[in-house]
This record gives structure tokens, sequence and C-alpha cells, in this order.
């Protein structure tokens, strides 16, 4: 649009400079015609011609070539396409690069801008740990209660680094549970932040007698990567460089879209351990998953009631129109991909999700993602980011095992 508005307005531009000039010509042709029949400038059938009329002639004739010449220099650019089509072309690259620099800039501030926390929790989790360090009786390991492994009640998973984000997920879902002691939390952090997220909920337990279980990623022995794709190929160098390479450096290369795609947190397992609740939670029949982004404003309990008639998740639908469509991540020029995925399937939202963790076991949800996973070589995807499909052929997959999933109000 922007090539069509620039080149509009220079052909009106020009149109009008050609119409100008175009008259001029014609004038100055119709004055070299008019010249030769003015009276005292017709010299056929003379014998001889007077040499004043004839200085008097050759000066106006030199006079008029004079102009026509200038004209001509100064309207030669005019008529000259190439040169003028090479300058617009050159301006508007220039722009584009000006412009994809910019946007580039603004998508890493903005995303920045949303990671970004108060100074004054920035050093939280340490003087958590220095608590800890300072009243060691006060925080001592207690044999966990047999709620934590009771199906009979509600359970949700929680991945999160974030002992702020948890906490707020924790207690908005006890504020609204008419049975708060009915609700299981499972929580899992990293190593660097157990400490931490143990020594808050102890310092400020739960109402209502709500149940928190708080692990690491690495007191799950079968996360390794032998068994776990993403491990693995999270361990090369290149993906190492890809997340963490300065992403500030030549600001007009790249696309300002894919930033978000580039965040180190998806070299962390937390981000995976999703697809996994099945291992993870083996006594389980249901659990909710929760992102840590979310506040609740409502009792859940009745998410557990929804018969989802053998499928494996209920989740929040998120598509209208094309947005969030498969055809917007996915490759369908790929076979692998045509043959086997939907286009128009919506890649559903994880901020809440209702997963029958009986009904993954059955379907083999995992396996089916693994299998995926070990593919990734062969597949490319629209963003020509390589590991872009990180974070979405999860969602793929349990829809190819057969996984449709109901819309919840």
């Amino acid at each position: 649009m922007t090539l069509v508005n620039a080149y509009a307005a220079y052909a009106r531009k020009l149109k009008l400079d050609i119409s100008k000039q175009l008259k001029m010509f014609d004038d100055l042709a119709k004055n070299f015609s008019d010249l030769t029949t003015k009276p005292g400038y017709s010299f056929q059938g003379q014998d001889a011609v007077d040499e004043e009329v004839l200085r008097q002639f050759e000066k106006e004739v030199k006079e008029k070539v004079k102009v026509a010449r200038s004209m001509i220099v100064e309207s030669k650019e005019s008529y000259d396409n190439q040169i003028k089509i090479q300058k617009l072309k050159d301006t508007i690259f220039a722009v584009n690069e000006q412009l994809g620099k910019a946007k580039k800039n603004g998508g890493i501030a903005s995303s920045i801008s949303a990671k970004s926390i108060p100074k004054s929790l920035h050093c939280l989790a340490m003087r958590l740990v220095e608590e800890r360090i300072a009243h060691p009786e006060n925080y001592t390991e207690q044999e966990p209660s047999p709620a934590i492994e009771d199906p009979s009640l509600y359970h949700y998973a929680l991945f999160s680094d974030n002992v702020i984000a948890v906490s707020v997920v924790v207690r908005s879902v006890v504020m609204n549970a008419e049975e708060p002691w009915k609700h299981v939390f499972h929580v899992v952090t990293d190593r660097m932040n157990l400490a931490a997220m143990k020594v808050w909920f102890r310092m400020r337990p739960v109402e209502g007698g709500a149940h928190v279980e708080i692990k690491a990623v690495e007191d799950f022995p079968f996360l390794t990567s032998s068994y776990v794709p993403v491990l693995k190929q999270l361990e090369s160098s290149y993906m190492q460089n890809y997340y963490y390479k300065n992403q500030g450096e030549n600001g007009s290369s790249g696309d300002a879209t894919n930033i978000k795609f580039r965040n180190p947190k998806y070299m962390s397992m937390l981000n995976h351990l999703r697809f996994y609740l099945p291992e993870l939670y083996p006594k389980l029949h249901k659990v909710l998953f929760l992102d840590d982004d979310v506040v609740v404003q409502k009792d859940l309990t009745g998410l557990w009631k929804i018969d989802l008639d053998g499928r494996v998740n209920g989740a929040v639908e998120t598509c209208f129109g094309s947005f969030h469509r498969y055809s917007h991540y996915l490759n369908f020029s790929h076979p692998l991909i045509r043959d086997n995925f939907n286009s128009k399937a919506c890649a559903w939202a994880f901020g809440m999700n209702i997963f029958d963790l009986d009904a993954w076991r059955r379907e083999k949800c995992t396996d089916t993602y693994h299998h995926w996973q070990n593919l990734v070589s062969f597949l490319c995807f629209f963003t020509l980011e390589p590991v872009y499909w990180l974070d979405v052929l999860p969602m793929c997959v349990c829809v190819f095992a057969r996984s449709l999933f109901p819309v919840l109000e």
C-alpha cells in the first residue's frame, strides 16, 4: 500500500508537470514556426538579404534555441522513469529498514516492560532464603498430607518460578471456593526457587485448610534427556545461542513479532511439564492446570463435574475468524503437517485447562507428543524460527490423538 500510494502521488505530480511542459514545448514550437512568417523575415525570392535584418533574425533564433535547451535540461529528469523508479525504491527501502528496526526495538522494549517486576521484589527470593537460614527450626520438612494423592479432591497444577504469581493464583482460587479444604495445589518450581517458595507458604499458610505441595523439577527422576525429547534438543549449543544471544544487535533484522518466542523461559522445563501431567501425578484422575498469570474470580469446582465424554481436556475457546488457527502456526505445505492436521483447528489457550488424566493415558498422548517432537527436524514452521514448535506443537498432539475438547463457559 505504501508503494502504491507513493507511485500514485508521484504520478499525479508527474502528470501535472508533464502537462505544463507539453504546453511550454507547444508554445515554443509555435514560436519557431511563427518566426519565419514574421513580417520582415520573409527572405524567399530576394536576391540580397539585409545584413542587419539577418543578424536580428539570428539573434531571435538563438534566444529561442537557448530557451528550448534550458527547458529540455530541466525536464529531462522527469522523462527518465528508470532514475525516478530507482530513487523511489531506494527511499522505500530505507524507510522500511527504519520501520523494521523501530518495530523490533519496540517489541524488545515491550517484552522487557511486560516481564518487569517492582524493584522492591527483585530480591524477594533471596530474602526468603535468608529467613530460612536464620530460623531453620521453623522450616523443617513435614510429612506430606494424604490429601496430596486423594483423587476425590480438587487438584490443581501450577508450574512457575514466580513466588508472588503462584501465591496470587492459589489465594484467588481459595478465596472463591465454597469448600477450600477440598482443594489441593501441586506447585512445581525450579531448584533455585524451591526454598523461597516453601518459606513463603510456610510464613503465609493458605486459608480455609487448602493443601499446597511444593516440589522442584529435579524431584521427578523420569524427566531426563533420554526420555524427554525437548530436554535433549535444548541441550544443543545452537538452541542456547538462539535464546540467549543479544537480540538488540542489528535491530534492523529479524521479525519483531517473533521476539516473544525467543524468550529464555522456553529453555526451562517448567514450560513443558504440563505435557507430563499423567506421570507427574499417577494416582490422580483429573487435574486443573492454571498458568501463573491467572486470577480466579469464581468457584472452579464445577469444572470437575463437566463430562468430557472420553476426551483428554477441556479448554476455553479463543478462536474467532482466523485467530489462533493452526494455519497461523504450522507449515501446511509440508506433507507431514498437511496429512495429519486440520488448518482450521483451534490452537486453544493454556491459561486454564481441565485434563482427564485417565483419557490421556488411554490415548497415549505423551507417546504421540514424543513422536512429533522427534520428527521436528523435518518440520518447518511459518515463522522460520527453529524452535517455535516447542510451545505450539504440543497443542497439536492431543488433537491428532482424537482428543477433541469442549468449550467451557
